[in-house]
């Protein structure tokens, strides 16, 4: 398929691994350094909180620091200690550790998802490269009936036959797995957002609870 579809297929092929290389980059940022259990995280700051343990329940939050869910952990749990010891209390301590957790959100979640459109891009330019060499194979093959010698007309009209089948088959065959890495990496940075969301919430009333007792 690759000879068949002539330099269109080494422009496909070269779109492919850009992505290919693409998505390793962003498996390691979304599985590998996002890696962590939100349940087992927040129940171990939560039982710190409890016993009225905001130090220790910070320097665990910053030992996973590296990861979204731990940075706006430690980034809240900062604020929130920075305000108890300010002698701040009520609505006002509420008011500052809600503040504090909406900004580190803000600095942080939307990278998730962020660059992920590209697989679409990139899955388009294969697609489209794809039917370019189509319609050019067609134009060869078209051209070989009506210029080519007699005895060379099958020969080049064949080959203007493959170079249209292979690049659309070259297309589809480097955009189908662009797409479903996409939706791989979509569904797992939606994961993550959704588990911030969860066990940011919970933190914040435990929280409160903690800073009216």
């Amino acid at each position: 398929i690759v000879r068949d579809s002539g330099w269109w297929g080494y422009l496909i092929i070269l779109t492919f691994v850009i992505g290919i290389v693409y998505a390793v980059v962003r498996y390691i940022q979304l599985y590998v350094r996002e890696k962590i259990d939100a349940g087992r995280f927040y129940l171990k700051l939560k039982g710190y909180l409890k016993t009225k343990n905001v130090k220790e329940a910070i320097d665990i939050s910053e030992s996973f620091k590296n990861t979204t869910m731990g940075f706006i952990f430690w980034s809240g749990l900062k604020v929130y200690k920075d305000a108890v010891d300010s002698g701040k209390k009520g609505e006002e301590l509420n008011t500052s550790v809600q503040n504090a957790f909406e900004e580190a959100v803000l600095q942080t979640v939307h990278k998730l998802d962020a660059g992920l459109f590209w697989f679409d891009l990139l899955a388009q330019i294969c697609t489209y490269l794809g039917l370019l060499g189509t319609i050019w194979g067609l134009i060869l093959a078209f051209k070989a009936l009506d210029v080519a010698a007699e005895a060379d007309k099958n020969k080049e009209l064949t080959k203007g036959i493959k170079t249209a089948i292979g690049t659309t088959a070259m297309g589809l065959i480097a955009a189908i797995p662009l797409t479903l890495i996409k939706g791989g990496l979509l569904v797992r940075a939606q994961n993550i957002i959704n588990d911030i969301d969860e066990f940011s919430v919970k933190l914040i009333n435990q929280l409160s609870t903690s800073g009216k007792d």
